[in-house]
């Protein structure tokens, strides 16, 4: 079996999720984890290389994952890395999605490498379900909601703010947007009147919460047009109540056909682990990114790109025949 040379590029939770997946899947082998921190400080039994020494790895990977977070890092990151490695990430930003698709296409396609970006479950799986349900019923209606969970994009986002030491925030689908979209009324709810933002926080000593509070609240692509609460409260309580990582939520879409049946559409998950899930679609996907890269493919590209076939460690023949 030919196997795949992987790279993780950051190691928060989203990249010690990375590390397990790639454990589980036989034709991925990882050769090192990058970081900016000191590389015998992460507490690995993986290769540890500090991230200004990546180019030393210019040859020896086919797949880079990044697994920064899309507030900052991937900024930075993305663009810088696709220009010498062909590259997977979890760009979770929608609304600047077309503006970071640009600059890492510009990149990845003078280098000629491939870089997969923005995937995950959302963006992502909610994505790809959002597309198929637009397509077959498009005399309808598409919602998504998320949660009950922990962002760790929002949480990331957060924890950028001056003076915050620790932060979680959780997205909470309201009730009542769920009923009426299941009941098919045919109505449109507005995404920030389907979800509510409850952040807990953590400040450092001294800092101004009033001057936190209006940050959070009014930060544009995060919170800023969403009904957000702002918690304060102490880090021992964060560590006994607030450690849990899951996540979920779904995708429906609602629509007629024929002479006025209705058809509805749903999408669910329930994660444990939003990291450890997240990473697992990122792994998936490297393998299709290290497949087309390796037929000539360059540039960005999205999940809508990608064959799924090529997500499979199988045939295209025993796909056929264990799961058509």
């Amino acid at each position: 079996m030919e196997r795949i040379k992987v790279g993780i590029v950051g190691y928060g939770n989203l990249g010690r999720g990375a590390e397990l997946a790639i454990s589980y899947n036989e034709d991925m082998d990882l050769v090192a984890i990058f970081t900016k921190r000191d590389p015998s400080s992460l507490g690995t039994k993986s290769k540890a290389v500090h991230i200004d020494n990546i180019m030393d790895y210019k040859d020896k990977i086919d797949v880079m994952i990044l697994c920064g977070g899309s507030l900052k890092d991937l900024d930075q990151q993305g663009p810088m890395v696709a220009a010498h490695f062909n590259t997977v990430d979890s760009f979770d930003n929608h609304g600047r999605i077309p503006e970071y698709f640009d600059k890492v296409n510009q990149v990845a396609a003078s280098a000629h490498k491939l870089s997969l970006i923005s995937v995950g479950w959302d963006p992502g799986l909610f994505s790809l379900n959002r597309l198929i349900g637009q397509s077959i019923l498009p005399n309808g209606k598409d919602y998504t909601f998320w949660g009950k969970g922990i962002s760790q994009g929002h949480s990331d986002a957060i924890r950028r703010v001056k003076g915050v030491k620790y932060g979680v925030q959780y997205t909470i689908p309201m009730e009542d947007a769920i009923n009426t979209v299941r009941a098919f009324d045919d109505v449109d709810i507005p995404v920030n009147e389907r979800h509510e933002r409850i952040c807990y926080v953590v400040c450092e000593e001294g800092e101004d919460q009033s001057r936190i509070e209006e940050e959070i609240k009014s930060m544009p692509n995060y919170f800023a047009d969403y009904h957000t609460t702002v918690n304060f409260i102490t880090e021992e309580e964060l560590k006994a109540n607030h450690g849990k990582m899951a996540h979920g939520g779904f995708v429906i879409r609602t629509g007629y056909t024929g002479d006025g049946h209705r058809q509805k559409l749903e999408f669910n998950l329930e994660l444990e682990s939003n990291p450890e899930f997240t990473s697992s679609v990122l792994v998936a996907f490297a393998r299709a990114v290290y497949k087309m890269a390796s037929r000539g493919d360059t540039g960005a590209i999205t999940l809508f790109d990608v064959p799924l076939g090529l997500l499979s460690p199988k045939s295209m023949g025993d796909l056929r025949k264990e799961l058509l």
